[in-house]
């Protein structure tokens, strides 16, 4: 069965860092387009940042910009987001996604555009 299951969530202070990870099966993995999305209590889903499948696109929300960084590792099959600066309205269940679709521009921000989610990793930043 095909699987995304993240790792890397936790309690951190305002200005810490984490580093989430989200790993797949091979044949999940490529050529995908892959993203992680957040959901904080109460709110709907919102997009966080994404990547092509060779790694040489990103895109990222407005409010995570500078701040996060998403990277991936095809050998082996796993992508990253690198969470710095972090600050307690990040505080939410983040998820990743793989996308369907191929204008990367147009399939990422939406998560009707992806096909498969992890269960989510919690993320708290206290102030």
């Amino acid at each position: 069965q095909v699987q995304l299951v993240e790792s890397g969530g936790g309690l951190v202070h305002a200005g810490g860092s984490l580093r989430l990870s989200c790993v797949s099966s091979r044949r999940s993995f490529n050529p995908w387009v892959f993203g992680w999305f957040r959901q904080a209590p109460g709110k709907e889903r919102e997009f966080v940042a994404a990547i092509s499948a060779r790694g040489d696109t990103t895109h990222y929300a407005d409010s995570v910009r500078c701040r996060f960084t998403i990277s991936r590792d095809n050998a082996k099959n796993t992508m990253y987001l690198q969470m710095n600066s972090l600050k307690p309205e990040d505080t939410a269940v983040y998820y990743c996604g793989r996308a369907n679709g191929e204008d990367f521009y147009r399939i990422i921000l939406t998560p009707d555009n992806y096909d498969l989610w992890g269960q989510g990793t919690q993320v708290t930043v206290s102030s």
